[in-house]
């Protein structure tokens, strides 16, 4: 699903150069979920914007789904983002003017998907994360794990093969932390990879294997598969 080959970040200034990401190498099969973990500096925030197609990068390879996404353009890039991958932030980045529906629709209206479609989609995603009673709630009348939710559902909305999810229950208690967990669980469930980064170890003991980054390196990892070719697409359904 996603096959990263000696990845290379830089971040330059006039007088600093910073080594984002330095001969990073990761493989993440088909619907899997894994955690990635490391202290603050170590890459994280980067590799995310990477795999996510939001950053570019200066040397090595990167596989989306068999394809590679190393040198695309932006165009091509964006069209990427909005057909396979779905992000999930601990900041839920809901438009407070907008209900839920509303909310859940604005990504899937930059696809051009007919009013129709995107109506199933949409009461199809919120019905998957127990939000149908609250279409017509603002965000303030959501409580935070509902608000995730809405999040959540906004991305189940556009049939993402790759969820990124940014410390998704950072801002959330332990009762709405084990919620979320379990969604996030029962939709990898169903097929969809996920890669989650959190500080949690008990976040990261949901997930299938752990990954842990220090100075833009893979430091230590459990069970990681071999770095090979992408399996057939329909393995990731």
């Amino acid at each position: 699903m996603l096959t990263m080959r000696d990845v290379r970040k830089v971040y330059r200034t006039d007088l600093i150069e910073t080594h984002a990401l330095s001969d990073f190498s990761l493989h993440v099969r088909p619907a899997e979920f894994v955690a990635v973990m490391g202290p603050s500096g170590s890459g994280k925030t980067t590799f995310l914007n990477v795999a996510g197609l939001l950053d570019t990068f200066e040397g090595g390879t990167y596989l989306l789904d068999g394809q590679d996404v190393s040198r695309l353009s932006d165009d091509q890039m964006s069209r990427i983002r909005n057909q396979k991958i779905g992000f999930v932030f601990q900041s839920f980045n809901l438009i407070p003017d907008l209900d839920v529906f509303d909310n859940v629709d604005v990504p899937l209206r930059y696809r051009g998907l007919p009013a129709a479609e995107r109506k199933d989609r949409i009461e199809r995603a919120l019905g998957l994360v127990g939000l149908s009673s609250r279409l017509r709630h603002l965000p303030s009348q959501l409580s935070g794990g509902q608000q995730q939710r809405v999040a959540i559902a906004r991305v189940l909305a556009g049939d993402p093969r790759l969820i990124l999810a940014d410390e998704p229950t950072g801002n959330l208690d332990s009762l709405m932390t084990r919620e979320i967990l379990d969604l996030l669980e029962e939709i990898n469930g169903r097929g969809t990879t996920i890669v989650m980064v959190t500080h949690s170890p008990e976040c990261a003991a949901r997930a299938h294997r752990q990954i842990h980054l220090l100075d833009g390196k893979v430091v230590d990892f459990d069970a990681v598969p071999t770095l090979a070719r992408e399996e057939p697409l329909a393995a990731a359904r």
